[in-house]
């Protein structure tokens, strides 16, 4: 049987305009996925759309059309930039879909018949643009705490969850499951906050009809974040709990931004204790995009726009930016010029010019066919010492999730192929004929090494990784059992190599 890995986006809310956050979170998904389904998993891959909820239906108002149509048309907007991204999910759940619908009014129900939720009365002060209510303690001069916009006062029946019921167990939880959530300082704040007492959580609303209605109680609507986390396992075919859920459920992980942690591992995991269901088994919390050193935010006109990447640097240098530039769980600050001095140096300088060079020279020398190599130098020897432990080490960097250690251990191993050219000298090798040996495997330890890098590479960069191992005369898509050191076969065909990346000269806006 395969062993099997989920993994999963957040559903992002359809009141908001694709940005650099959204195209990040799916991005580490995507890479994840694709590293895993080289190593020989299969993967399910979850992103999709979150379309109920006060915001949607203001927003649909204003806009003058109804909220299903305005979710249709940003919806779309997702897709198109997930396919420009190349993200490769396997679903796309919209909390509109009737399989949505249907799993949450189950799971509701569930806790309700088990005395789990009750009716009562609400009175709090609540942020529309949050979906949060907060205590009379956590407002500050009547404003949101989380982003600092006007609060209103409500009062209205409701629904309750005895979220307080599950704070033991779910300290217990995160004790004796330390890698729950990730990574550790976001760990520490939950369980401060789990320890300071868990109230009982509103999770019905009267005051707006856009959402799943509670069962048994058409005037009630189910709160848009007990509605929305569901979709981590009615995309599996819950309530169903053969098939896909039995096969993929529990979550490897959870990959969230920061800001909605609180709901994936406090709210999340009291929902699922209730339902008799498995927790997740990781939550991981990335941290926030910069711009120039600011906030990213509309009325800053700051927000950094993916498909205008795309479009100017090419969608595989956008990718390999955006996971190389900042250790995955930290801030990080986007800049152009960082964006173009990556492309510069790190594609155009050291990756396109290692590939270049090499497909040059055996084409000069050996007529572009790979030869069999003699036994291996002293240098030749840490070289390929050097590419083996690349691909440990990725292995577990990968566990980690820390995409940037990744490709800095991959792009030891691009520094140390062009430091061997020089070592070697492959050109003073040529014009000694009792030479043509050690060249031939000087050739060979090169085009091998990279033919290593591009497989793993095939993670990040999808297209950039297939170029290079269609000019290293590479037939098929790279899988597991190609990992090795050897498998270039004498013979192969190698095609002298177009630069991959070239290099921006103009002027940074």
């Amino acid at each position: 049987m395969s062993r099997t890995f989920y993994v999963t986006t957040p559903i992002y809310y359809v009141n908001d305009v694709p940005h650099i956050g959204h195209a990040y979170t799916t991005l580490a998904a995507d890479v994840l996925t694709r590293y895993k389904r080289l190593m020989g998993h299969e993967v399910f891959f979850l992103t999709g759309t979150d379309e109920h909820g006060q915001k949607v239906e203001k927003a649909a108002n204003a806009a003058g059309e109804t909220p299903l149509e305005l979710a249709d048309r940003v919806m779309k907007r997702f897709q198109a930039l997930w396919e420009k991204l190349d993200i490769s999910y396997s679903d796309f759940i919209r909390t509109t879909q009737e399989r949505h619908k249907r799993g949450v009014s189950h799971i509701f129900s569930k806790i309700m018949e088990q005395g789990d939720i009750y009716l009562g009365e609400y009175e709090d002060w609540y942020c529309t643009p949050c979906e949060t209510f907060w205590t009379e303690t956590q407002v500050i001069d009547n404003k949101c705490p989380d982003c600092n916009r006007p609060v209103e006062k409500l009062k209205e029946e409701s629904y309750f969850f005895r979220m307080s019921k599950y704070q033991e167990a779910l300290l217990a939880h995160i004790e004796a499951n330390p890698d729950f959530i990730q990574p550790k300082s976001k760990r520490n704040e939950i369980v401060s906050f789990v320890k300071e007492g868990l109230r009982d959580l509103s999770v019905s609303r009267t005051s707006f009809t856009w959402g799943i209605p509670v069962p048994g109680n058409e005037k009630h609507v189910i709160y848009v974040w007990f509605d929305a986390l569901t979709n981590y396992i009615t995309a599996l075919g819950y309530p169903d709990e053969a098939g896909d859920f039995a096969r993929f459920w529990p979550a490897d992980v959870h990959l969230i931004g920061k800001d909605i942690l609180r709901f994936h591992a406090v709210y999340w995991p009291t929902f699922l204790m209730a339902a008799g269901l498995p927790l997740p088994k990781k939550v991981f919390a990335h941290g926030w995009w910069t711009v120039e050193g600011q906030k990213m935010s509309k009325s800053l006109q700051n927000v950094v726009e993916p498909n205008m990447l795309i479009d100017r640097y090419g969608v595989d240098a956008v990718r390999y930016f955006l996971l190389r530039e900042v250790p995955f769980g930290l801030d990080g600050d986007f800049s152009h010029a960082a964006l173009v001095h990556r492309i510069n140096s790190d594609l155009a300088n050291d990756l396109g010019n290692l590939l270049n060079r090499s497909t040059a020279m055996i084409n000069k020398y050996f007529d572009g066919l790979v030869q069999t190599p003699e036994e291996l130098t002293e240098t030749d020897s840490a070289y390929r010492a050097k590419t083996e432990e690349m691909v440990r080490q990725v292995e577990a960097f990968m566990e980690e999730l820390a995409f940037s250690k990744a490709l800095q251990a991959i792009w030891e191993v691009v520094s140390a192929g062009n430091k061997y050219i020089d070592e070697t000298a492959p050109w003073t090798l040529a014009k000694d004929p009792s030479q043509k040996g050690r060249l031939a495997t000087v050739m060979y330890c090169l085009l091998e090494s990279q033919r290593l890098v591009y497989f793993l590479l095939s993670a990040f960069m999808p297209r950039t990784a297939a170029k290079g191992l269609a000019y290293l005369g590479w037939e098929g898509a790279p899988a597991a059992d190609g990992l090795s050191w050897g498998m270039l076969r004498e013979g192969t065909r190698i095609t002298k190599a177009e630069p991959l990346f070239p290099r921006i000269e103009d002027k940074i806006e």
